[in-house]
């Protein structure tokens, strides 16, 4: 993995249970941490059903290893330009230097 191609920041999420002063359970994405990764958009599409239109985009992030992510899942999300993206893929690059995120975002009209 070059690092010269990593030019990219993108912010992992996952969801989660914290607890505010008076102990009552709030849920909400919680930032992981906030990597370079490299981005490449493999397809997108867009989809006309009972009178909504709906599109979407598929990007593939490629990310170096750190303790930080190492069990990163497909039931985390990526925030990257303004944009959330649902991890469909998780795949590990290498021994401990990267994974490659596969990633959708729904945008509907």
């Amino acid at each position: 993995m070059e690092a010269g191609k990593l030019d990219r920041r993108i912010t992992l999420q996952r969801y989660g249970i914290t607890y505010n002063q008076d102990n009552e359970p709030l849920e909400a994405w919680e930032d992981i941490a906030t990597v370079w990764a490299s981005v490449a958009y493999v397809s997108d599409g867009e989809k006309i059903r009972a009178a909504q239109v709906g599109a979407s985009v598929t990007v593939r992030f490629q990310i170096r290893y750190s303790s930080l992510v190492a069990d990163l899942s497909a039931k985390d999300r990526v925030r990257f330009d303004g944009h959330i993206f649902d991890l469909s893929g998780v795949k590990p690059l290498g021994r401990l230097q990267g994974f490659e995120l596969t990633a959708a975002s729904q945008v509907n009209g």
